[in-house]
């Protein structure tokens, strides 16, 4: 194999690359703001674009548009739907919780069921007082008032609440565009691609489309369950604010074993009610111990093999493999591309690898 020696005008154009690629990331860095919206309306038009094949193709609308529009209203009807379902029940656990926290603050614990080195470490740590102060300081507006002054004079102004509005506009209407020619814009960059590289770069582009598709329908439908069964399993055991934690504990979900960020305010909730009930804290913490290790177990075993195993195609064993490699060697972003990328990886090893070596000629001896 010859070596390519670096001549004038190979230097010449590896400079110029080099100059174009760090202009582009200072224009990008410089129109980061106006960006986002684009960003943003092609992330949900990403996740949107099935509906719209679904209603157009399927269900055979014959205008784009409407298809466009029908999307949209199911996909806004289904947020309202379950705000209406979920936020009051919330709202009303927050409540229980914000009571409970209370009397823990004014009566402390009477009962003598939180262990005393618990006490002594909440003692040192947490100022009580200010606490009960912003609790009796008034209603929900109030708080955010004194706590969070520079958010609600943003969210409060006049002029913060007409540039939301605008920049929410602007995002609807960069996800009309973009889902009504989504085919044309998401294939449209192939023909950026020199030809001598086009064939292997969409390759690996299509696998790639593929792979994170798979795994992030996948993984949603795991965190949708694991956040139902952990609701229900609260709400078994009586525990407080069993909804919005477990659906807390599904969204942490996302992020493959994430959810164990979940055992600070489940054992944070467990000393309020062992403090206001008169149970004892073991007993109380030992229950949402057995909610979590129930339904991990139940992940581990069936929701991630038959969900996430059969999309990406993939033994429970190399799933296990590889979110334990990938989240060791980048952390929290390894978790999360540790599926997509090991199926590229297995993808480009059986195209490029094993196929060529299979339509390779046995040499005669």
């Amino acid at each position: 194999m010859k070596e390519k020696t670096i001549t004038f005008d190979r230097f010449i154009r590896y400079s110029i690359g080099i100059v174009i690629t760090l202009l582009v990331l200072f224009l990008l860095k410089r129109l980061s703001n106006v960006l986002l919206p684009f960003f943003i309306a092609w992330l949900l038009a990403y996740f949107i674009h099935p509906l719209v094949c679904f209603f157009q193709f399927k269900l055979h609308f014959k205008s784009r548009v409407v298809s466009i529009i029908v999307s949209l209203l199911v996909v806004t009807l289904t947020l309202v739907g379950s705000l209406y379902l979920l936020v009051p029940p919330i709202i009303e656990e927050t409540e229980r919780f914000a009571t409970l926290l209370q009397t823990y603050l004014q009566d402390g614990d009477p009962n003598h069921v939180i262990p005393k080195e618990i006490s002594e470490v909440i003692a040192k740590t947490v100022d009580m007082e200010w606490i009960h102060q912003k609790l009796s300081s008034g209603s929900i507006t109030g708080i955010l008032k004194e706590t969070l002054p520079d958010i609600w004079n943003f969210v409060a102004g006049s002029m913060g609440v007409v540039m939301n509005i605008l920049s929410y506009f602007i995002i609807l209407l960069y996800l009309v565009f973009i889902l009504k020619d989504y085919e044309a814009i998401s294939e449209g960059w192939q023909q950026l691609v020199p030809v001598k590289y086009r064939t292997h770069v969409i390759a690996i582009t299509n696998d790639l489309k593929i792979g994170m598709n798979r795994y992030f329908r996948g993984q949603t439908a795991i965190a949708l369950c694991v956040g139902i069964l952990f609701s229900i399993g609260f709400l078994i055991i009586d525990f407080p604010v069993a909804i919005g934690l477990g659906l807390f504990i599904g969204l942490l979900n996302l992020v493959p074993y994430l959810q164990i960020a979940g055992l600070f305010p489940t054992v944070l909730l467990a000393l309020l009610k062992s403090a206001n009930t008169g149970e004892n804290f073991w007993y109380v913490l030992l229950g949402a111990a057995v909610v979590f290790c129930i339904i991990q177990a139940f992940q581990d075993l069936f929701l991630t093999p038959h969900i996430l195993g059969k999309a990406m195609h993939l033994n429970p064993a190399i799933i296990l493999l590889s979110i334990s490699i990938w989240g060791t060697l980048f952390g929290l972003i390894g978790l999360i591309i540790a599926l997509p990328l090991t199926t590229l990886l297995l993808a480009y090893y059986k195209r490029y690898i094993v196929a060529p070596k299979k339509d390779k000629p046995v040499e005669e001896e």
